[in-house]
């Protein structure tokens, strides 16, 4: 049963919605076989890149699609604007939360100020952000992942993959949260082989420079490590990391891919031999397990964390050439169970 009383909507209230969303980004709603009962769940409001970026965002959707499928109720996704503000945000998520949407939440860091914002407003709504741990707000869900784990162990697949003893990382944004992706990866190729050279580059100070949505720039980058012999790329940069994938796929060195699995996704099918594996982060079952919690009359608040132990951050197999190689699989595992055990500490900074 929710948790919340549901608002029988009527035609007209959908309509206001759906002006109300246009003013502060593109929405898309669907109903499942409770709509006619006015019952609303599950609201997600893009980061940067949107819906289609086949990585952090799409996988946000797949865990709201999993929750519309299983709980039979209406559920929407909004999409990001240019240059968008604060203020903007937050009357996205004020927006959602208003038309008895439950739980609400802001995919992407850059949502903190506003999600804090809308909680405040709507304290009998439960909110969740992806990538922040920063609200204390007793109905927000602060959805956040060990990173930095994940990325170890790419960092070992690519010094045990690399033949050129050099290597590439390529990060979205100069922040902290991509700085744990750098430092998992950079001390996992160290500790594996400490004769590789790793090269690293930030696309862009600022999000709003397109750090995470500019594939040309991602692709600029990657040549210019491949230049410099890299032959195998690790992209934690969203849309950009298309672009990573697309000159490593050119230039016939490696890429590795992040957040999904991107050896398994459409849009990338063309590039998908050139990609070793993907560090994941199961954003995802994250937000279907919010979800979860609000339909089941427990919410989730506080921080949750995935990690390699909850098995929501994680190295894929999708890739035969890599699922096959037992030498790297056996040393990815040694490193998987030291991590787990406490034995190797990976670095977030």
């Amino acid at each position: 049963m929710r948790r919340i009383s549901r608002i029988t909507v009527a035609g007209a209230a959908t309509a206001s919605l759906a002006l109300a969303l246009s003013a502060c980004g593109g929405t898309s709603t669907s109903a499942g076989s409770s709509d006619s009962k006015g019952d609303k769940g599950l609201a997600i409001a893009y980061d940067v890149g949107g819906k289609g970026d086949q990585s952090f965002n799409d996988a946000a959707y797949a865990g709201l699609e999993q929750a519309k499928k299983e709980f039979g109720y209406q559920t929407a996704d909004v999409e990001p604007t240019e240059g968008e503000t604060n203020a903007d945000k937050e009357q996205r998520l004020v927006s959602l939360a208003k038309q008895g949407y439950n739980p609400v939440v802001g995919v992407g860091y850059a949502y903190a100020a506003a999600v804090k914002g809308a909680a405040e407003k709507f304290p009998k709504t439960t909110f969740g952000i992806v990538d922040d741990a920063t609200i204390n707000t007793k109905n927000v869900a602060d959805l956040v992942f060990n990173e930095e784990q994940a990325s170890y162990l790419a960092g070992v697949a690519a010094a045990k993959t690399s033949k050129t003893k050099v290597v590439g990382f390529v990060g979205g944004v100069d922040i902290p949260l991509i700085h744990k992706f750098q430092a998992g990866f950079a001390q996992g190729v160290k500790d594996t082989d400490p004769k590789v050279k790793v090269l690293s580059q930030y696309l862009t100070q600022t999000a709003e420079e397109g750090g995470f949505a500019s594939p040309d720039k991602g692709k600029t980058a990657a040549e210019g490590q491949i230049e410099k012999k890299a032959d195998v790329v690790y992209a934690a940069a969203g849309l950009s990391g298309q672009g990573v994938i697309e000159a490593a796929a050119a230039k016939k060195v490696w890429a590795v891919g992040v957040d999904s699995d991107q050896y398994q996704q459409e849009a990338l099918a063309k590039y998908k031999d050139s990609i070793l594996t993907s560090a994941m982060k199961d954003v995802a079952k994250a937000v279907y397990n919010l979800a979860k919690s609000v339909e089941d009359g427990k919410p989730e608040t506080g921080i949750v964390r995935g990690d390699l132990k909850s098995g929501e951050v994680s190295l894929s197999n999708s890739n035969p050439k890599f699922a096959d190689d037992a030498e790297l699989q056996a040393a990815i595992k040694t490193a998987k169970e030291k991590i787990i055990s406490g034995q190797i500490k990976v670095k977030s900074s």
